[in-house]
């Protein structure tokens, strides 16, 4: 390995121009979307509730995809394309041998990743003539991503966002507000699926399946609003793929190639964004790479039942083939709340069915998820995101087992965001 910088960095020009869509790369067809033995066809009502151009790239057979030029724009305005950094200072303190790198997509305007697909989804929204934009969020990274792709393009937009976090994040909530969006906790009492619960307990808790029903109702009554997805679905981690496209550059750049690629999981869109252009060497050119999800023990959804389910509470999706713990799931909260999803994408799902993806389901307390993050604050300086503290944490561990077995890997992580509005959540955990 002759690069020796701690920071690959890529040039503008250097940014992909074009998403990696792996469907065609994959070892079976995806079972497609199918509808429930009664009721309406969800099937049918899908062109109601989501963009054309995405809906067209969710089925789409091109393994390649055109970026649009100014999507493109947008992207290098967000501050794309971003560093690969190697973790020197955590190898030296783990005394590991092993090399360990991981991606910054904490260097966003929103502080994530999530602003990959926002941009994208919100330039088709303007383009297809949309007056609003409606969507869910989890831990609050997702709806702050939209609500700013949204302003960039002009357009209004409107979020729920799951009550167990709603509650705590204030500064999330007033950026969303700043950059436009009406925000509401979920359940809400302003649609029948929010409303139903609500009325039963005006606290509950909520979920992202919940929530995802309220964003989808909205724009299934209103046909000036579009429903938009910050994860699952294939066009969500199709656009995400820059993150992997780039690192897979700066790979090439440092000499070197990941032997584990790892990140955390909830629905799967960064995961899916860092490790897919990877999956797709594995299953192209036989690269020897070991993927490894990182999940909490309260939403395990990779291993749960591999079958068909909805990916929302209230039933208004198509039903999916995935790996799922049930769309109604009753999880407790906590403060990485965005890995809270009872099923992981399809694409995902598939892989794992083939043996592609591992996984591994940290303690619901997540003290040792954050005393790991602590130890790569202290050495890199950066703070993750909760969500991405998992990401950490997994290669933290694997980063130790290589020590023990005096292996030399080079290790993958990707970090999908900054702490910066969760430190209540550390503090709670970690007693500061």
């Amino acid at each position: 390995m002759s690069d020796k910088r701690l920071g690959i960095t890529l040039n503008d020009n250097e940014l992909p121009k074009r998403w990696y869509n792996i469907q065609p790369d994959l070892p079976e067809p995806l079972s497609p979307p199918k509808d429930p033995e009664h009721g309406e066809s969800r099937v049918k009502a899908l062109p109601e509730m989501l963009l054309g151009e995405c809906l067209r790239q969710e089925f789409s057979p091109d393994k390649w995809i055109d970026i649009p030029e100014p999507v493109r724009e947008l992207y290098v305005q967000a501050g794309r394309p971003r560093q690969l950094f190697r973790a020197k200072r955590l190898e030296k303190a783990l005394k590991t041998p092993a090399r360990l790198y991981y991606k910054a997509e904490f260097y966003s305007p929103t502080g994530s990743h999530k602003v990959n697909t926002a941009l994208a989804q919100a330039y088709y929204a303007q383009k297809e003539g949309y007056e609003r934009i409606s969507t869910e969020t989890g831990a609050g990274q997702w709806g702050t991503a939209l609500a700013y792709g949204a302003s960039l393009v002009g357009l209004p937009s409107i979020v729920f966002w799951v009550r167990a976090v709603h509650d705590w994040k204030h500064d999330r909530k007033n950026l969303m507000k700043l950059y436009g969006a009406e925000v509401h906790a979920s359940p809400s009492n302003l649609t029948g699926a929010g409303r139903a619960l609500y009325n039963q307990n005006p606290k509950h808790p909520g979920s992202l399946g919940i929530a995802v029903s309220e964003g989808l109702e909205v724009a299934k009554n209103d046909d000036k609003t579009i429903y938009s997805l910050g994860s699952v679905l294939n066009h969500v981690l199709m656009h995400q793929t820059v993150i992997g496209l780039e690192a897979q550059k700066q790979f090439e750049i440092a000499e070197d190639y990941p032997d584990v690629v790892i990140s955390c999981l909830g629905g799967g869109s960064n995961f899916g964004g860092f490790a897919l252009p990877f999956v797709g060497d594995r299953l192209t050119k036989k690269r020897d790479i070991r993927f490894i999800a990182a999940q909490s023990e309260v939403a395990p959804n990779l291993t749960g039942e591999y079958k068909y389910d909805f990916a929302d509470h209230a039933e208004l999706t198509p039903m999916m083939k995935m790996y799922t713990l049930g769309h109604r799931k009753e999880m407790r909260p906590i403060k990485g709340d965005g890995l809270r999803y009872h099923a992981a994408a399809p694409v995902l799902s598939l892989l794992r069915k083939h043996g592609i993806i591992d996984t591994i389901a940290y303690p619901a307390d997540e003290k040792h998820v954050f005393e790991h993050a602590r130890t790569f604050v202290r050495t890199e300086g950066f703070l993750p995101a909760p969500e991405s503290a998992y990401s950490v944490a997994c290669a933290i561990d694997e980063a130790l087992a290589c020590k023990e077995r005096k292996e030399e890997k080079c290790i993958a992580f990707n970090i999908s965001g900054h702490g910066f509005m969760d430190m209540g959540g550390y503090s709670e955990v970690l007693g500061l």
